[in-house]
């Protein structure tokens, strides 16, 4: 019996699929395009709510690969409980690394050099000059070093930083220098003017910066998130923004949307962007490109790329 596949992004999209498939395009509608007991993989739908995402889960008994368009798994994550054992679960390592790198630069370049104010200041026809930080010579840590840490890194590097210090969940060498482990940071965060957040939400990295964290930054430090708002404990974050003594640029907040009427709107010092990391033009061509190559893998009874876990494994 021919098996399914499942795929969010229109078939006409593709110039070719590989043979071995029925492939149906669903995108989180309300009906589903085919029986979920035949999909055997399952290429989640993007920017659409959990619910939705995770809402065949458990209707798809003959799975065998879920595949994200994402960089992080935490909602499939939370969702295990629905999917049958032996599924592997495979993230969308190089999709989004282009694209949330420039971003992560975006927001520390306007933070620094005010564009926020001059925002405000142009809205209102008002001419206001002023002294900026500038982006050269500051001390860049990056939390979370795996694609797009790398890809941060690649594109800091012309600006002239003093120095980038890199942190994962282990320590390692890497192309650019030492990788330090996580239980280095009270060291590294005193001496950082900017903190780059680019980490998986996991267990070890939720509420990750704390207000002991918070409190290592150097007085004047910049924090930019663009990993997942709960690393960042918000209820910690606002009294330092509004003492003045800290500022933040934020792609992500917890909670998220980030409603109305909540205080981290108007705190002073702080760039919120409406998690757009990931959605640019960059990301097609990209996601294209993983899916039809982890397809043909798939098919093929080829190793998998980008594979997080496999369901019902004992290390789970």
């Amino acid at each position: 019996m021919t098996q399914d596949a499942w795929l969010p992004i229109p078939l006409k999209e593709f110039q070719q699929l590989p043979d071995g498939l029925n492939y149906l395009f669903w995108d989180g509608e309300q009906d589903f395009p085919g029986d979920p007991a035949d999909c055997a993989v399952y290429v989640v739908p993007y920017m659409k709510p959990q619910a939705v995402r995770a809402r065949p889960l458990d209707k798809m008994r003959g799975l065998r690969l879920v595949q994200t368009l994402t960089a992080g798994v935490d909602d499939m994550i939370a969702a295990l409980d629905l999917i049958v054992p032996g599924v592997a679960l495979c993230n969308a390592r190089g999709v989004h690394d282009a694209s949330t790198a420039e971003l992560a630069l975006t927001l520390t370049l306007a933070s620094l050099r005010g564009v926020p104010g001059f925002v405000r200041a142009q809205q209102q026809e008002r001419w206001e000059g002023g002294f900026h930080p500038a982006l050269a010579d500051k001390s860049v840590l990056i939390v979370g070093y795996g694609a797009i840490g790398a890809a941060v890194e690649d594109r800091l590097v012309p600006f002239e930083v003093a120095r980038v210090a890199r942190v994962a969940r282990s320590g390692r060498a890497s192309a650019r220098g030492p990788v330090h482990p996580l239980t280095e940071l009270p060291r590294l965060l005193p001496e950082a003017d900017v903190v780059i957040l680019s980490t998986p939400l996991t267990d070890t990295t939720r509420g990750l910066v704390d207000a002991e964290f918070l409190a290592r930054m150097k007085d004047g430090a910049l924090l930019v998130n663009v990993a997942r708002g709960a690393v960042v404990d918000t209820g910690a974050l606002l009294p330092e923004l509004e003492s003045g003594r800290l500022t933040a640029a934020l792609d992500v907040t917890d909670p998220e949307p980030l409603p109305a009427g909540h205080p981290l709107w108007q705190a002073p010092g702080v760039l919120i962007s409406p998690h757009v990391g990931g959605p640019t033009s960059a990301f097609l061509p990209r996601a294209k490109r993983v899916v039809v190559d982890q397809l043909t893998r798939f098919v093929n009874r080829e190793p998998l790329r980008n594979v997080i876990l496999t369901t019902g494994s004992a290390d789970n």
